[in-house]
């Protein structure tokens, strides 16, 4: 055989070889590529273009997905990545995996994809694991509208007028509770805000004060911190379409699924008992004896259904009290002026007591007072004092602004082809409320400055205002006021009787919310001897004094 062709045997075999390599790896990739790629970048039907607005490129079949897990890690890394996005405009589009989210980053255009088109983008994306396999299709937050309207239905009847003022009583009540255990046990104050919150949610929803062990309370945190941080945790709520593979080819499946029947056995733990009481007639007026479990009820669900629905508006509610709470001693930390102002004007309405007497540290500790009132007749402040007390009322909301509990609130699908000022969108895409871009759309946005939320109209008062906390459009939180009653009566209350003092290092963008032990180191004292006599009297009034004193 000549040289010739030997050497073009050689190049032809090593021309096939390279050709065959780059099959095996090219194709599979431009097939997974095609398979799992977003519905905006899929080839359009015949007559339509989709238009989204700008965003980030990404790279190919991941998009961006592999940075949003990376800075999901870190709450401080999370709020800087998403404030970022904010750059290319009011609207963002990201590409994470199969999804495609356009970011919301103004309350302009929040509300007008969330709250004006709600009956185009109040579905709920398909989640394989944070959905099915963690919360067996059953919490309320995430359920698909089908399963979702009959249990929204059966909350409206929550909050009507006369309810508000039950829970009102029940509020004054659990704060004189929180009062005395902060007073007797300071160095559990993060525990207190849980209990606090849990209770007060626990009586609307199950009838009854919360008189559970700590090792039970401790049980549901864990599960509402747990389910937080399985939203957005796995690829598989990404790229939906695993889900569709034979579980043996589904490795992940097990670990989730364990999850979600733990979080199971903890709902039964608590439902169980208060189902028995249903059924034997000794059970109080509540939520699940009325609104669920009623011969009479015109609910739909299922029993296992009203489980899910009862323990996930216990956990939920109670869990974002929580964070506003704590959030609270850190703007306290941070910005102790402010404080100081919001005292006097709660003493100017109940009373100095006397001054301070907490040593004056770093906080609402100035007790300066008005001399509006002696400390005979020193009282604390109520719900009825809320018109009076704007600027405390106006705190509340730049908290949640200050530090959003929820930095993107759960995607909205676009149920319809939608055309919005110049752009097209199509079904299936998910409108998300950047929460962190919106908060900051304002001057000096890391300040902390409740006066911009009072604008002589009432708007302080109004906590969904211009705050898209509690959600918006058909999904908006049904216990928004209930949310507000209760932070606003334990902030005033907190505000006009202790004092907080750093006890180590901090940092105000990282709240470690999503630990069970102390977020941050804290000091917490009783501002002067006559708001430690004042607390004590009331918790031994109402009844709640030895449950403060034996820690719950």
């Amino acid at each position: 055989m000549s040289v010739f062709s030997e050497s073009y045997g050689f190049n032809a075999f090593s021309s096939s070889l390279f050709f065959s390599i780059v099959c095996m790896v090219v194709l599979p990739f431009l097939i997974i590529r095609e398979i799992f790629k977003p519905i905006d970048q899929r080839k359009a039907p015949a007559g339509k273009q989709w238009k989204l607005p700008p965003g980030p490129r990404g790279i190919p079949i991941f998009g961006s997905l592999l940075e949003f897990r990376k800075a999901r890690s870190d709450s401080a890394q999370l709020s800087q990545w998403l404030s970022s996005l904010s750059q290319y405009g009011e609207m963002t589009t990201v590409h994470l995996g199969s999804k495609t989210w356009v970011l919301l980053n103004s309350d302009r255009v929040v509300s007008e994809l969330i709250a004006k088109r709600g009956a185009l983008t109040s579905e709920r994306p398909d989640l394989p694991i944070a959905s099915s396999l963690v919360s067996n299709d059953k919490r309320s937050v995430l359920r698909r509208s089908a399963r979702w309207a009959e249990g929204r239905r059966a909350m409206h009847h929550l909050l009507n007028g006369a309810a508000l003022r039950t829970y009102g009583g029940w509020q004054e009540l659990e704060t004189a509770h929180l009062l005395a255990a902060c007073l007797l046990q300071p160095r559990r104050w993060h525990k207190h805000h849980f209990r606090y919150a849990n209770s007060v949610v626990h009586w609307i929803v199950l009838g009854e004060r919360l008189l559970r062990p700590t090792p039970e309370l401790d049980a549901l945190l864990a599960v509402t911190i747990e389910f937080v941080r399985a939203i957005n945790a796995s690829l598989v709520d990404f790229f939906p379409r695993l889900a569709a593979l034979p579980r043996v080819l589904q490795p992940w499946r097990a670990y989730w699924a364990r999850m979600g029947a733990a979080h199971r056995a903890v709902f039964v733990a608590w439902w169980e008992p208060v189902k028995r009481a249903v059924e034997a007639g000794t059970a109080p007026a509540s939520f699940v004896r009325d609104g669920l479990l009623a011969e009479d009820t015109a609910y739909c669900g299922t029993d296992e259904e009203a489980m899910y629905l009862a323990l996930s508006v216990v956990s939920a509610g109670s869990d974002n009290t929580r964070l506003a709470l704590n959030t609270f001693v850190m703007a306290v930390l941070c910005h102790p002026g402010v404080f100081e102002r919001a005292r006097r004007e709660i003493d100017g309405v109940c009373g100095d007591g006397g001054g301070s007497g907490a040593g004056g540290g770093t906080g609402a500790g100035s007790g300066t007072g008005t001399g509006a009132a002696t400390a005979s007749t020193l009282r604390l402040p109520t719900l009825a004092d809320m018109p009076a007390l704007p600027f405390t009322c106006a705190i509340i909301k730049e908290l949640l602004r200050w530090r959003p509990l929820v930095p993107t609130i759960p995607p909205h699908d676009l149920t319809q082809d939608l055309d919005f000022e110049g752009y097209r969108f199509p079904a299936g895409i998910s409108f998300v409320i950047n929460s962190i871009a919106v908060c900051n759309a304002v001057p000096d946005p890391d300040a902390f400055r409740p006066e911009r939320w009072i604008d002589g109209k009432g708007g302080e008062a109004n906590i969904t205002e211009g705050l898209w906390q509690f959600g918006g459009g058909r999904r908006v939180c049904v216990g928004y006021r209930v949310a507000q009653m209760e932070l606003f009566i334990a902030v005033a209350r907190l505000i006009a009787g202790f004092d907080y003092k750093a006890n180590g290092p901090y940092d105000s963008r990282r709240l470690r919310h999503d630990i069970m032990d102390e977020p941050f180191p804290v000091t917490v004292s009783v501002r002067s001897k006559a708001y430690e006599e004042l607390i004590l009297r009331e918790a031994e009034r109402l009844g709640v004094l030895q449950s403060a004193k034996d820690g719950f």
